[in-house]
C-alpha cells in the first residue's frame, strides 16, 4: 500500500465482530451504499449533538477510533408520527374531543417498544385533539423521505434540533440496526475530527444551528413526555485508517463556505448533505488510486446534458465506468500487497507455511478460522481474494454508483449507460461551496476542476485526455451548455464585454 496513507490498525478493545477487515482496512468501518447521504448527515448529527454536550466535539480525547455517544430513541415521538394509523378514522367517527382522546390512548396502548405507554401527556401539550391531529400531519409532510415504504422504526423527521434526532431501530424497536445508519456518518465525524480546520467548523455549525427557527424543534418536543430518557447503549468501533487525509481538509472547507452563507435557516442542511456524499465518493476513489500506486488526479468528465448524443457523453460514460472499478481494483491490490509482503514470503519458506500464512490473515484481516480448502498458501489466498470481493460487491463498491446518484452527480438521463451528468441542485452547491466573489465562468471551471476533478470545458478536457479524444469543439459546446443552465437559475450573468459572471447570491457582504 501506498506509503503516504500510513493506514492505523483497530485499537486493541475494537470489537472484533467483523468477519473480514479488508474494506475497513482500507477505508474504514464503515462505507455503506444502503445509508444515502441524508441518513449519513443525520447519523452524524446525533454523534455531534452528543459530543457538544459531553464538550468535547471533533476532539477524540481517549485516543483515535475510540469514539463512545449514545443516541436517543424517542419512541413515543416515533409512534405518533409513523406507527399511529388511527387517527383519520378516530377524528371522522368521534365527534367529541375527550372522547377522541380516550379512544386514541386506548388503541395506543400497543405502542411498540414502550413499557406501559402513557400519551396523556399530549392533552395537556395540545389545545384539542383537532390541534394534535394537524400538527402531526404537518410534522409527517415535512419528514424525510415522505413517501418512502421503509418500516416505520427507519423512518425520520427533518433535524430541525436535537429533539428531532434518534437512531435507526429493528422491527422490535428494541435495538439499533445498522442498514440506514450503516456507521457512515460516524466515518463523517472522523473526518472532521482530523481536519486542521475542526475549530473553524465547531464555531460555524454551532453559530448556524443555534441561528436556526427552533420552533420546529420546539413542536416536536409537544409530541413527546417530558421524561423520555429511552437512550441506547453506547455506540462504538467507529474506524477511520488514516490520521490525516486531503479529503477531510477538503470537505471541511466546502461545509464552511456553505455554513458561512446567508443560506435562510435549514436550506443549509441539503447542500450540507450533497457536500458530504460528494467527498465521500471522492473519499474512496482518491484513496483507491493512492492502494493502486496512481499518482495521477481523479478526473470526472461531466456532460451538461445535451437533446442528442454527444461525444463528451461518451467520453464520460468512459470515465464512470474506469472509477467504478478502482474500489474493486484497490481489494486486489491490498490482498496481493499481503501475499508479496515480507511476512507472507518468508512464512511460505518455513516447514508449517500454511499455518503460518493463515495466521497471518487472522491478524490482518480476521479471516481464515472457518477456512476448510487445501492446507495450500496458493489456495488459501485465492479463497481470501474470492470471499473479499464477493463481499466488498454487496455494498462498497456501490458507494460510487448510489450516492452519486442520490447527489446528482452520477445519472442515466438519455441514455442506457451511467455517466457523470450534475443536476441543478448538484451545480447550486458546488457554486455556492465555491463562488465567494463574482468570477468569471471559466474560473469556476478551473476550480471546480482543480478541487474536484470535474471537467466541463475544453481547457480541462485538453489536461485530462488523449489527443485522439480531445474534441475542443464538443467540450466548448458542453461549457455553453453549462453557462445556460447557470442563466437559467438565476447563478450567471453575461456582461457586454463578452464575459459570462457567476454570482453566488448568497454571499456575505464585506463589513
Amino acid at each position: 500500500m501506498n506509503a503516504l496513507l500510513q493506514p492505523l490498525l483497530p485499537p486493541d478493545t475494537f470489537e472484533q465482530s467483523s468477519s473480514m477487515w479488508v474494506d475497513e482496512a482500507i477505508w474504514g468501518h464503515r462505507l455503506y451504499d444502503e445509508q444515502l447521504p441524508w441518513m449519513v448527515l443525520l447519523e452524524f448529527l446525533n454523534v455531534f449533538y452528543h459530543e457538544v454536550e459531553k464538550s468535547r466535539a471533533f476532539e477524540e480525547p481517549n485516543g483515535l477510533n475510540m469514539l463512545k455517544y449514545k443516541a436517543a430513541h424517542r419512541l413515543y415521538l416515533r409512534n405518533i408520527l409513523f406507527n399511529n394509523p388511527h387517527l383519520a378514522e378516530i377524528r371522522l367517527n368521534y365527534p367529541n374531543d375527550s372522547n377522541r382522546w380516550d379512544e386514541w390512548f386506548k388503541r395506543m396502548k400497543s405502542a411498540t417498544g414502550i413499557t406501559h405507554p402513557q400519551f396523556t401527556y399530549l392533552k395537556v401539550h395540545f389545545h384539542s385533539f383537532d390541534d394534535f391531529c394537524e400538527v402531526v400531519s404537518l410534522i409527517r409532510s415535512t419528514s424525510l423521505e415522505v413517501n418512502s415504504n421503509k418500516r416505520w422504526t427507519s423512518k425520520f423527521v427533518f433535524p430541525y434540533g436535537k429533539e428531532c434526532l434518534y437512531e435507526d431501530l429493528d422491527n422490535t424497536a428494541t435495538t439499533n440496526d445498522r442498514r440506514f445508519f450503516g456507521r457512515t456518518g460516524e466515518l463523517l465525524y472522523l473526518m472532521l475530527c482530523r481536519t486542521q480546520h475542526k475549530q473553524a467548523l465547531l464555531e460555524a455549525l454551532t453559530k448556524r444551528l443555534s441561528k436556526t427557527d427552533s420552533t420546529w424543534n420546539s413542536i416536536i418536543k409537544c409530541l413527546q413526555p417530558t421524561d423520555d430518557e429511552q437512550i441506547g447503549g453506547d455506540r462504538a468501533n467507529a474506524f477511520l485508517p488514516y490520521v490525516h487525509h486531503p479529503s477531510f481538509d477538503e470537505l471541511a472547507e466546502d461545509w464552511l463556505a456553505i455554513l458561512r452563507l446567508n443560506i435562510p435557516g435549514f436550506d443549509v442542511f441539503p447542500h450540507l448533505a450533497n457536500l458530504a456524499g460528494l467527498h465521500l465518493v471522492k473519499y474512496q476513489l482518491g484513496v483507491s488510486r493512492q492502494v493502486l500506486g496512481l499518482t495521477s488526479p481523479l478526473s470526472l468528465v461531466c456532460e451538461v446534458v445535451a437533446p442528442k448524443k454527444t461525444l463528451v457523453r461518451e467520453i464520460s460514460c468512459d470515465f464512470y465506468q474506469e472509477n467504478n472499478l478502482l474500489p474493486a481494483q484497490a481489494v486486489e491490490a491490498f490482498i496481493t500487497n499481503i501475499e508479496m509482503g515480507t511476512d507472507w514470503q518468508q512464512a511460505l519458506t518455513e516447514h508449517d507455511a500454511f499455518e503460518k500464512c493463515k495466521k497471518i490473515l487472522r491478524d490482518k484481516v480476521r479471516w481464515g478460522e472457518d477456512y476448510d480448502g487445501s492446507s495450500d498458501p496458493q489456495q488459501l489466498i485465492t479463497s481470501l481474494r474470492q470471499a473479499a470481493m464477493k463481499r466488498h460487491r454487496q455494498h462498497v463498491a456501490n458507494i460510487h454508483r448510489n450516492y452519486g446518484r442520490e447527489i446528482g452527480l452520477v445519472s442515466k438521463r438519455g441514455t442506457i449507460k451511467l455517466r457523470y451528468a450534475p443536476t441543478d441542485a448538484l451545480l447550486k452547491t458546488l457554486l455556492f461551496a465555491n463562488v465567494e466573489n463574482r468570477i468569471e465562468l471559466h474560473q469556476l471551471l478551473e476550480k471546480l476542476h482543480r478541487r474536484y476533478g470535474l471537467v466541463f470545458g475544453d481547457k480541462e478536457a485538453e489536461r485530462v485526455l488523449a489527443k485522439d479524444e480531445f474534441d475542443k469543439k464538443a467540450f466548448q459546446a458542453n461549457s455553453r451548455r453549462l453557462e445556460q443552465r447557470l442563466a437559467s437559475v438565476g447563478l450567471l450573468k453575461r456582461l457586454s464585454d463578452g464575459c459570462a459572471y457567476v454570482i453566488n447570491p448568497y454571499r456575505v457582504e464585506a463589513g
